[in-house]
């Protein structure tokens, strides 16, 4: 009889390629780990490892079973989920993904607000680029994250809830004092725009705006922080796309100015996505209008926190 067990070993191999480093993952031995696999392999009289001298390689049919084997643990953790949380909501384990242009300006309000609302919490916080977050909710290892929507391809596989908008602003060096008015318009229309490097959602947002506006529009610096950006905007290297919910934490220097856009302005939507299979959906609904609060004290979405160019 095929157990998890053998299908967590195949899983874990399947993703480290390498025996040593699956065994550590799943707390065995080596030896203890390429057994089970051989048992596996054995009752359903496939092969599917190559051992090689320099590592392994997963068969056709490897490849095959390891997906389905993802699948078969996520339904298990799903199964024990729906049995450990159907009393309130929000206890026990919770595995969040929050993407990097969303973490800082939001977690540091939500966190202390569920650790008073929710004392039996036990929340773990994975920071990381869109793809990779949804390649982890999908396999399981996480049970929800907080993303920019929408999420598609994955769409047939996940469930959303939009929580709020996040508007764009743009960032520039400031002017000298005798220098015309400018609007976010003018400015885009000609300076050098300043970016994320390739992954982040904000950055395939803001080229997805700056394109319709310029056709000839790209960007020429990637960067993995907005903080480095916005050194090189008070320098006079370019501009950038700034989401409203990060100025407070990360435009205090006087070099920079901030002008709004018309209506209708550019802007994110930002929300929760979690697999479509999963049985804690009131712990997301809840989790949302936590992290949705939060966002709307901070002055998300607001128009009054910038002042008028």
């Amino acid at each position: 009889m095929i157990t998890l067990k053998q299908l967590r070993y195949l899983d874990a191999l399947a993703r480290h390629r390498h025996f040593g480093r699956a065994a550590d993952e799943c707390s065995v031995t080596q030896p203890a780990l390429s057994q089970q696999i051989r048992l596996l392999e054995d009752q359903l009289r496939l092969q599917l490892v190559e051992r090689l001298s320099q590592g392994i390689r997963l068969t056709e049919d490897g490849l095959e079973i390891a997906r389905r084997a993802g699948r078969v643990l996520t339904e298990a953790r799903d199964l024990v989920d729906h049995a450990h949380h159907r009393a309130e909501v929000l206890t026990g384990s919770l595995r969040l993904g929050v993407i990097p242009s969303i973490a800082p300006y939001v977690l540091p309000e939500a966190l202390p607000r569920l650790q008073r609302e929710f004392p039996n919490l036990e929340l773990s916080i994975r920071e990381s680029l869109t793809a990779t977050l949804l390649d982890e909710l999908l396999s399981g290892a996480l049970d929800v994250a907080l993303v920019a929507l929408p999420v598609a391809p994955h769409e047939r596989d996940v469930e959303t809830a939009t929580l709020f908008q996040d508007p764009f602003v743009l960032a520039v060096k400031t002017a000298p004092a005798d220098a015309p008015p400018a609007t976010a318009e003018e400015v885009i229309a000609t300076a050098p725009l300043l970016l994320l490097e390739e992954g982040h959602c904000l950055r395939d947002q803001a080229l997805a705006y700056c394109q319709a506006v310029r056709s000839d529009m790209h960007s020429r610096f990637g960067a993995s922080s907005l903080t480095t950006i916005l050194q090189m905007v008070a320098n006079g290297f370019g501009v950038t796309l700034l989401p409203e919910m990060s100025m407070s934490a990360e435009v205090i220097d006087p070099r920079i100015t901030l002008l709004r856009f018309a209506d209708p302005a550019p802007k994110r939507d930002v929300g929760l996505v979690w697999r479509q299979s999963s049985p804690r959906k009131g712990d997301f609904e809840a989790l949302g209008r936590v992290l949705k609060g939060c966002a709307e004290a901070a002055g998300c979405g607001q128009a009054a926190a910038i002042p008028a160019a």
